[in-house]
């Protein structure tokens, strides 16, 4: 029997116990009902007989002393006997006693479930009756599916056409910002936007590890990525096929340019951290290369730290510094440099297959052609503005139509993706975007594939793709239990508990 098995039996066992009281209570209620009702009728008949009493005496002859005390004990005695015999004590049952757990606080549960074990058996519990129909009444039923119905399940979608207007023209605002404010890598507005704040997060971050500032005016973000480089070195570094920093021909086409792509410690994500702390623990460096997982032998790299977790958490630190030291380029790249790939986005280099292009590359080479022209996470920081502004606008138009138009509460007005009329608006919204940056791209690329991913928002499909996986989960699965919605009402309702 598992722990669920056993506290539905304490719990019918406690249900059975507290019905057998609640009758108990009803059989004890009768009981002094019928004495009450015995003790007013024999009141009743004391207070006649001594009214009849008292007529006797008043009709009494007095002639002589003892024969008024023998007719009036005979009276008396006549008396009582007609009371006695009218008014018979009526027979009340004795009340039996509950049958009750031996409990004590010295108890444990497996003794427990002993004596509830017990107890079923001696009152015909059964204890393989349904929870929910034994221990709920009707009506509580009733509310429960209601409110299950109604909270806890998966609902389609029920919007009108101001729904999908509205959600179609945010779209189009944050397409139309994708087209002439992102554009190719290096190029938009807002890509040198991000560029900027990049080189800004850099500097902050060689601040806090101690970096004083560039010296002698000059380029401080370079600056800033030399102090990075000399204090967050790693063995997992190689930049070249063949050479000094090479892998001795291990990996083909490794260059300066996409040796951030192709490392994969070199991925700001959780495989990058795998594979980093994984690396710098057993002196190896693993690349992603023409759909393969290659892993080589590097120079010993002893980590830092007196025990294992001092170890991993040097290792961490030396990932987390050396992304920071690559994150806006090397100090020694002329211009723009090569930043570290989008997260997840050397996974790509898996899908060794097709052929695109006039020269027939599969498109794990064309993504590496893509990412060598810029496409890096500083691209990514400026993909994800008109994304943001799409996402942000939707949600801040449907709450504005939820609150003015539908009049709800303010409660009832949170944007959550729970809301199936919002999940479809962000569906649109992003949709229609998509599109856009589609068109763009399609259209200035000249057929090119490497100049179409360039212009293509991968950050927008990305979004646009996880929108899509929950419609059609939604709409799958309608009427099921949100798994979702129930883990999130139980954790609140704990945090209740426990302040």
């Amino acid at each position: 029997m598992t722990k669920r098995d056993e506290h539905v039996s304490a719990m019918l066992v406690q249900k059975h116990q507290l019905d057998q009281s609640e009758n108990k209570l009803s059989e004890l209620d009768a009981v002094l009902n019928a004495l009450q009702q015995n003790q007013q009728s024999n009141n009743n008949a004391l207070d006649l007989a001594l009214a009849d009493l008292d007529m006797m005496l008043e009709n009494q002859s007095i002639n002589s002393q003892l024969a008024e005390e023998i007719d009036i004990t005979q009276e008396l005695f006549d008396l009582e006997s007609s009371v006695a015999h009218t008014h018979a004590t009526p027979t009340i049952l004795p009340v039996a006693l509950l049958d009750t757990l031996d409990f004590n606080e010295n108890m444990n549960w497996a003794q427990y479930q002993q004596l509830v074990q017990q107890y079923a058996l001696n009152n015909y519990v059964d204890l393989s009756a349904d929870p929910f129909t034994t221990l709920m009444s009707p009506i509580q039923r009733i509310e429960l599916e209601k409110r299950i119905k109604d909270e806890f399940t998966i609902k389609n979608a029920q919007c009108d056409k101001y729904d999908y207007l509205i959600a179609g023209t945010c779209g189009v605002i944050g397409g139309l910002i994708d087209v002439f404010f992102v554009g190719m890598p290096g190029e938009g507005k807002l890509t040198k936007v991000a560029d900027s704040a990049v080189d800004s997060a850099v500097e902050k971050f060689a601040s806090v590890c101690g970096w004083q500032g560039g010296k002698d005016g000059g380029n401080s973000t370079k600056s800033a990525i030399g102090y990075l480089e000399r204090n967050f070195k790693v063995n997992y570094d190689q930049a070249t096929t063949f050479g000094k920093n090479g892998t001795d021909g291990a990996v083909k086409n490794l260059s300066p340019k996409n040796h951030h792509l192709k490392s994969l410690g070199h991925s700001p994500d959780l495989v990058g951290l795998f594979f980093s702390i994984l690396n710098q623990f057993t002196d190896t460096s693993t690349f992603i290369s023409n759909g393969q997982i290659i892993t080589i032998d590097t120079e010993t790299h002893e980590l830092k730290g007196g025990n294992f977790i001092a170890k991993i958490f040097s290792g961490f630190t030396n990932w987390l510094g050396h992304l920071f030291s690559d994150m806006a380029g090397s100090s020694g790249a002329s211009g723009r440099g090569a930043g570290i790939p989008i997260p997840f986005y050397n996974l790509l280099l898996l899908l060794d297959v097709g052929e695109f292009s006039q020269h027939k590359q599969s498109f794990a080479t064309v993504a590496t052609q893509v990412f060598e022209k810029g496409y890096d996470l500083r691209h990514g920081v400026a993909m994800a503005i008109p994304v943001l502004i799409t996402e942000l606008l939707t949600r801040l138009m449907w709450t504005s139509k939820q609150r003015f138009y539908h009049k709800k509460p303010w409660l009832e007005c949170i944007p959550s993706t729970s809301n199936p009329e919002l999940r479809r608006m962000l569906l649109v919204a992003h949709g229609t975007l998509c599109l856009i940056d589609a068109g763009d791209a399609a259209l200035k690329s000249g057929g090119d594939m490497v100049q179409f991913l360039l212009r293509t928002n991968l950050i927008g499909w990305a979004r646009f793709g996880t929108l899509a996986l929950k419609e059609v989960y939604a709409w799958h699965n309608t009427g099921h239990i949100d798994v979702d919605a129930v883990d999130e009402y139980l954790n609140a309702e704990l945090k209740k508990l426990a302040t």
